[in-house]
């Protein structure tokens, strides 16, 4: 058995050649950033790689920076960073809220953005917030860069569309309407440091006259990926969230779930919270939106 090498690149191209290498070489590599999972993986024998890559030392997937009024944020940040980024917590205070969710104290200060999408759980908590706001990631590989938004890339627990010697470089945040407000929420067992049950993630925009213009709606915890409600945001449009509007939202909810029973919670309650929640969601945004 090969040994286990390090490497820890200082460019994103260099690293892409480093993932094709060990590919190449009938091996496979693991993307370092937080590390949360992947050394929690590696002690418990789930994966066994031939090399790990850590990326932590590529500038651009280390930084936060405004762009054409939106703002990109490297796939290595964690949350207690992205707690601290003013721009980011005026404009998308739901993405950032769901990131700072994840773990203790001491995790958030190791987790990324890039690796709590990449991990592809189900439970997940940025990723149903990511999607709500339509971000979209970078993506580099041995034939260069490719964009693909952030809904499309969890295909199951554990998989992704990544193909081999791909990885996520940064996430493009856009610029927000005014009035529009965003919103994360996730059931817990405990008090903290557990994983979703439910996680419902809100995006809208209002116009003058208070009737929301736009929205998106993702559920995460509730099927083998996050979900799109599509269904959900045609609820609100058009609407100034009132009863009917929160009923049409529930019902969407509930209607899109397709979670399982274990010991965190059943069917039946999940799929419950995941319309108490998702409405719970969209008031927190429209009270943002109104400012």
């Amino acid at each position: 058995m090969n040994a286990l090498t390090y490497e820890s690149p200082g460019s994103v191209d260099e690293a892409v050649k480093l993932l094709a290498a060990a590919n190449s070489a009938g091996g496979n590599a693991k993307i370092l950033a937080g590390g949360t999972d992947l050394l929690v993986q590696l002690r418990m024998g789930m994966i066994k790689p031939a090399m790990i890559i850590d990326i932590k030392k590529i500038p651009e997937m280390s930084v936060i920076k405004e762009e054409n009024g939106g703002y990109r944020v490297g796939a290595s940040i964690s949350g207690a960073v992205l707690g601290e980024h003013d721009g980011m917590k005026g404009a998308w205070p739901g993405v950032v809220e769901a990131l700072e969710l994840i773990g203790s104290t001491q995790i958030q200060g190791r987790a990324s953005m890039g690796g709590n999408l990449c991990n592809a759980s189900p439970a997940a908590d940025a990723v149903p917030a990511m999607i709500a706001a339509d971000a979209v990631c970078t993506i580099a590989g041995p034939n260069g860069q490719r964009e693909a938004r952030v809904e499309d890339i969890v295909t199951g627990p554990g998989k992704t569309s990544l193909a081999d010697g791909e990885m996520v470089v940064d996430f493009f945040f856009p610029t927000r309407p005014a009035r529009s407000g965003d919103a994360y929420l996730r059931f817990i067992p405990r008090t903290e440091m557990d994983i979703a049950v439910v996680g419902a993630g809100v995006s809208l925009t209002l116009d003058d006259a208070g009737v929301c213009t736009a929205a998106r709606v993702a559920l995460g915890a509730v099927a083998a990926t996050q979900l799109v409600l599509e269904d959900g945001a045609a609820a609100l449009i058009g609407s100034t969230l009132d009863g009917a509007a929160m009923e049409k939202l529930d019902a969407a909810a509930r209607a899109a779930c397709r979670p399982i029973n274990d010991k965190r919670g059943t069917i039946e309650y999940r799929t419950k919270v995941a319309g108490v929640l998702t409405r719970r969601a969209a008031k927190i945004a429209q009270q943002r939106a109104e400012g």
